[in-house]
């Protein structure tokens, strides 16, 4: 008989997620530095994702629940794919590739991932992997993408004993400031834990729900039920209305930067008093308006908002697949057109992010959803999407390069999906001592996404002039350098070579 295990309420939320519109798949990318060897390729996956049981299982609902049942026909080749990019087989194709795959669903009759391997042009290979969200999320599943990979080249295919990941090595854009973005990472312990406020009777369900998740809904009825929880959300003002927010279709768009080094941002954050965190969100918010300004779009006091994914997990759980996290909403300063004022303001308010309970709250409603009537769970997903613009994941890599299949992986990208009817997602990835911006949206509402992430080596780099402009002690006052700004709108910066 086939063996089958119940879906948690979580993941169940996330099973039920899914509209032709907005797929919950979270999407990956790797490029490799040469041709990897298919065949190794597909025996190093069918090997080491057997310790992961869930890969080999199929998510089945019912009228009353959802299971995970063991696949008695279960084909590492229906799931380990291999493709040629049309001509000419550049970045072109393989943007238009990855989109492609955003938009196809995954087949509910198999287990709900695959992995596509594709050859490029230039003689090299990409990796486009597709991973439904009810399996993990994305803090999960970078540890299954490391337990593939090896830190030299020469690794046994079937792996070392213990394989080195993201979690593991300390992460090459740590500094003081950058504590409250390592817990998107890294599972909150007890020290971290002290950072976030929550008052009253809800903090000590808070640390029980870190030890028993299961006790979920009798924590969101204590704290006041699940109507009250939803009506703090519905108190949130409506991010600003631009052609970023909108009626998603079926077609997706996605563009990556070329990368940059991470040693630059960290310089620039540091003597800016600011982190490399600050640094990056004050880039992005500032292609984000670039484009907008291009497009003739009117900018003045624009805020978008974007929910960023929060690990709720124990250390005892760093390991185990499942959906433990919550979102918090980021409000980017579109409307602040001096990039020295718009950091600053971005870092005041992830300042203000780290006193919020927002992850907790959202935690809760997603469970509390998963076992509420699917009309039910809409009505909160919409309520939550409704407030935003974007989703975005901002993930440390590895410091050191990772080979796979004994290839080594030059670039990588991964976004999570977009809910609802959110359609913009937003990557931000460090790795090997670089650092790239990578954007997934719907046609309906941006078709050129190249045109922003081209933008964001151009607002960094504004940061950067202006120190090498002006002395260290008038960077305090925004306003002190508005004569150098003005300089720099009129884009006469020297071109960047690609990192």
């Amino acid at each position: 008989m086939t063996a089958r295990e119940r879906i948690s309420p979580v993941d169940h939320a996330w099973l039920r997620m899914d509209r032709p519109e907005n797929l919950m798949q979270i999407l990956g990318v790797m490029i490799f530095a040469d041709r990897i060897d298919a065949e190794r390729f597909r025996r190093t996956v069918a090997q080491r994702l057997r310790r992961y049981r869930r890969f080999r299982q199929i998510a089945r609902l019912d009228n009353e629940a959802s299971w995970w049942i063991d696949d008695p026909d279960f084909d590492i080749d229906a799931h380990v794919r291999h493709s040629l990019l049309p001509a000419p087989g550049g970045k072109g194709e393989l943007q238009k590739f990855v989109a492609e795959m955003a938009s196809t669903p995954l087949n509910p009759a198999r287990a709900r991932w695959e992995f596509n391997l594709v050859d490029t042009a230039d003689g090299s290979s990409a990796l486009v992997v597709r991973i439904h969200h009810a399996i993990a999320d994305g803090i999960a599943l970078l540890g299954v993408i490391d337990s593939l990979t090896d830190d030299r080249v020469d690794a046994p295919e079937a792996g070392d004993l213990q394989t080195a990941t993201s979690q593991d090595n300390e992460d090459a854009t740590s500094d003081e400031n950058d504590a409250f973005w390592r817990t998107i990472l890294a599972p909150l312990t007890d020290l971290a834990l002290t950072s976030i406020h929550v008052g009253g009777h809800l903090w000590g369900q808070y640390l029980g729900l870190r030890n028993d998740p299961a006790t979920l809904l009798d924590y969101a009825r204590a704290a006041g039920s699940v109507a009250r929880e939803v009506s703090r959300l519905a108190l949130m003002n409506n991010d600003s209305p631009t052609r970023y927010k909108g009626k998603p279709g079926t077609i997706k768009r996605v563009a990556w930067s070329e990368p940059l080094p991470l040693l630059d941002i960290k310089v620039v954050g540091k003597l800016l008093g600011c982190s490399v965190n600050d640094t990056l969100l004050a880039s992005v918010a500032g292609a984000l308006r670039s484009y907008l300004v291009a497009k003739g779009d009117p900018v003045d006091a624009c805020e978008i908002r974007a929910m960023v994914p929060v690990n709720l997990r124990a250390p005892a759980a760093s390991d185990e697949l499942g959906n433990r996290f919550g979102l918090v909403a980021l409000e980017l300063p579109l409307g602040i057109e001096n990039p020295l004022a718009r950091l600053y303001e971005t870092r005041a308010r992830i300042e203000r992010l780290k006193t919020s309970y927002q992850a907790q709250l959202t935690f809760s409603l997603l469970a509390a959803a998963g076992r509420t009537p699917k009309t039910v769970q809409e009505q909160i997903l919409n309520l939550l999407t409704s407030k935003t613009t974007a989703v975005m994941t901002n993930v440390p890599g590895s410091p050191q390069a990772r080979y796979f299949a004994g290839s080594r992986i030059d670039q990588q990208m991964v976004w999570v999906p977009q809910a609802g009817d959110i359609g913009i997602g937003v990557s931000i990835l460090s790795y090997n001592g670089r650092v790239q911006f990578g954007l997934i949206t719907d046609r309906n509402l941006v078709d050129d996404p190249g045109q922003i992430v081209d933008r964001f080596a151009d607002e960094f780099d504004k940061l950067l002039w202006l120190l090498l402009l002006e002395p260290v002690a008038r960077l305090d006052d925004p306003d002190a350098v508005a004569a150098d700004l003005a300089w720099l709108a009129d884009e006469r910066l020297p071109g960047r070579q690609p990192a």
